[in-house]
């Protein structure tokens, strides 16, 4: 029986250990104006992208976010003005060539039909001459990185996928050749909010494992508050309204156009600024894979709880049963027959509660790096936060 109880010391909260491994991006007087119009889509744009950074772009259609995105890989020349990546001007390299160092991901993963995950991860690396062993060991490591197990996936194919897992492929393909910089154009934008939310705490988890230059077009405010390090509003022509942290934007807006483009509710959105991991976790008695069921709700039930929370051998969640489901089960099994409403330690308060109102169980499982079980955030948790958070904000 390898159930613990919650005496035990719980799993102190991963910080980010590794070094910046992302490049410093610096637009230059960057003009970029289509044949056939007098009107530049991006005109005279100056600014740095900081190395190991998440910098999202956003602003109304056609103000020429997308076409700032892709003259960083060269899809769309710039007409003049300089980009460098590290310092090197990104002309100093043939296109192709260039873009095989930069990860791109696009809405619903873009992934070619005709090749397994592995195939299609494994791509850009063997474009590269990477050697087959190392390609190996990379798609294993990209599959665990992201939530999928390698053995499971790696020989399916993209129709076999949820929208989701495809998501997840694509971000795993965009990384796969280890690229200081990663361009990401509406990633998030085709799958539901549920999972949406979880792509966007894998991101978060990968960035700080990987602390990657990440460059972000998004239509949704709420996700370039969540998301940014930085957040870059554009108006059209691409003209700078304000480039600064959410917090900034959302305290301080630069004019009434960013006012306006936040929006209403500024305040409430002040709370996509708290992190579940500034909450109090609870540590409950959790059960292994493999355990005796009646064991595992016996000890839950000593505790205190209604639950058993079922951890694999790598301490990542696979079930969260009733204690007469858990009662029933001869031995805890490996994978649940549900959902189970799992959110990382990144999430924002508002993603917490949004997951807990779909949840039964009056709370959701709060996991780090590499989906790490830390503990548990309630109901009760929450809203003591926003309770306090509102009474300290000034009036």
């Amino acid at each position: 029986m390898s159930t613990t109880t919650s005496g035990q010391p719980a799993p102190e909260k991963d910080s980010p250990t590794s070094a910046v491994s992302g490049a410093e991006i610096v637009f230059d007087n960057v003009v970029k104006t289509y044949p056939g119009q007098s009107t530049p889509a991006v005109d005279n744009l100056s600014l740095t992208v900081p190395a190991g950074k998440i910098v999202m772009f956003i602003g109304p259609s056609g103000c020429g976010k997308t076409t700032t995105l892709k003259m960083i890989n060269r899809l769309h020349e710039p007409t003049s003005g300089t980009i460098t990546i590290d310092g090197e001007d990104i002309r100093s390299k043939n296109a192709t060539e260039l873009r095989r160092t930069i990860g791109y991901v696009i809405q619903g993963g873009s992934l070619f039909p005709h090749m397994t995950v592995e195939e299609n991860i494994a791509l850009v690396p063997g474009l590269l001459k990477w050697d087959k062993k190392d390609i190996a060991a990379r798609v294993e490591d990209l599959l665990e990185l992201v939530g999928l197990d390698p053995s499971r996936y790696r020989n399916r194919y993209p129709k076999e996928l949820s929208g989701g897992q495809q998501q997840r492929v694509g971000v795993a393909r965009g990384l796969a050749a280890d690229p200081p910089v990663l361009l990401m154009d509406e990633p998030f934008g085709a799958v539901d909010p549920i999972t949406r939310q979880r792509l966007q705490d894998e991101l978060m988890s990968i960035q700080e494992e990987l602390q990657k230059t990440i460059v972000c077009v998004t239509h949704d405010i709420d996700e370039a508050i969540k998301l940014g390090d930085r957040i870059l509003l554009l108006s059209e022509g691409a003209h700078v309204a304000q480039y600064d942290t959410p917090q900034e934007i959302l305290s301080n807006p630069a004019d009434e156009f960013v006012e306006d483009f936040v929006g209403s509710g500024s305040s409430l959105k002040q709370l996509s600024l708290s992190r579940v991991d500034e909450l109090e976790l609870q540590q409950p008695v959790i059960a292994s894979v493999g355990d005796e069921g009646s064991a595992a709700a016996a000890a839950a039930r000593a505790a205190g709880q209604k639950d058993v929370i079922v951890l694999d051998a790598r301490r990542r969640p696979v079930g969260w049963y009733s204690l007469g489901e858990a009662t029933r089960m001869s031995r805890l099994p490996q994978e649940s027959h549900e959902d189970i409403s799992v959110v990382d330690r990144r999430a924002t308060i508002n993603d917490a509660l949004d997951s807990m109102l779909a949840s039964s169980h009056g709370g959701v499982l709060v996991t780090g790096r590499r989906d790490e079980f830390l503990g548990v955030v309630t109901f009760t948790a929450v809203t003591e936060h926003i309770r306090s958070t509102s009474e300290s904000s000034p009036s």
